[in-house]
């Protein structure tokens, strides 16, 4: 049996899970924890950041390259594609909901999301910053007059807003909890929806057990996430790390242990397919029953 590799996500529950023996006392012995790229704390900044501020490369293409991982997450929006696109299947038994907003530094002359018209809004490409910043704005900002640059990965926008490059940027989690932290301003919230990805071949037995683990450590984290909130720093790059007190964040995301419906999946890909965020070839969605598993599918 190989050792299940679980990627974290920048949050507190699998390291919660970890401390309090959750992963064990639901049969899960022979595990890892791991962090992919997107979110690692080993993401280091170039000597010299970039001229080239479109980065496109995202979490959506880290399931087009394959994650080392028996479990993994991202935004909805991209797991729904890549498990439609047969990167393997979304688990469709819960969800979790992350703390999101677009932030601007303390002395911008933009107050409002009407403001953000023409304004670019650094955000990862193909990845949650992406789609919810689009989410965020269209109640306030005409279509045509929505404007994002591809600044890369969570702790590349939070370099991009304190070295003055972005104007504004979407941040989640912990990035989240560190630029409101520093002073920068939330303009509009962005909060919204991950899901998890299961690669073809992964124990669905452990997958429960995992959820299971994670359910347990939710528990623990909606009494008090003080005791936790120490675990960020393991999910922060050194040079952030050295500027906040993680003590102050918040519990950051949530598990809802409800079903991603196929009402859900089917909103989501036609969501995605009508602002035109994949190219045409890919904009027929998968089927729900073959992209998503459902325990009762499973039995």
């Amino acid at each position: 049996m190989s050792t299940f590799i679980i990627h974290t996500h920048g949050r507190l529950q699998e390291w919660v899970a970890e401390e309090k023996g959750y992963f064990a006392a639901e049969g899960l012995t022979d595990y890892a924890l791991s962090s992919h790229g997107l979110l690692s704390p080993e993401h280091v900044r170039a000597a010299t950041p970039p001229a080239d501020l479109d980065k496109r490369h995202g979490a959506y293409q880290t399931y087009e390259q394959g994650r080392d991982a028996s479990i993994s997450c991202a935004c909805h929006w991209t797991v729904n594609k890549a498990a439609s696109a047969e990167f393997g299947r979304l688990w469709g038994e819960c969800y979790t909901i992350t703390p999101c907003g677009i932030f601007v530094p303390a002395h911008s002359a933009i107050k409002a999301p009407e403001d953000l018209a023409d304004v670019p809004v650094h955000v990862g490409y193909q990845s949650g910053s992406h789609y919810t910043t689009i989410q965020a704005l269209e109640p306030f900002v005409p279509s045509d007059r929505i404007r994002l640059t591809f600044g890369g990965s969570p702790p590349d926008r939070v370099d991009q807003l304190l070295d003055g490059r972005a104007a504004a940027a979407t941040v989640f989690g912990a990035q989240y909890y560190l630029i409101e932290q520093l002073g920068f301003r939330k303009i509009v919230d962005a909060t919204f929806m991950i899901a998890a990805m299961v690669p073809s071949g992964v124990a669905l037995d452990d997958v429960r057990r995992y959820f299971r683990a994670l359910r347990r450590a939710q528990a623990d984290i909606d009494i008090s996430h003080q005791p936790y909130t120490r675990y960020y720093a393991f999910e922060l790059p050194e040079r952030h790390k050295a500027l906040i007190d993680v003590r102050r964040f918040g519990p950051g995301e949530r598990f809802v242990f409800e079903p991603y419906t196929q009402g859900m999946y089917e909103r989501t890909q036609a969501w995605i397919d009508e602002r035109g965020i994949f190219p045409a070839e890919q904009a027929s969605p998968g089927r729900y029953t073959d992209a998503v598993i459902r325990l009762e599918a499973a039995e």
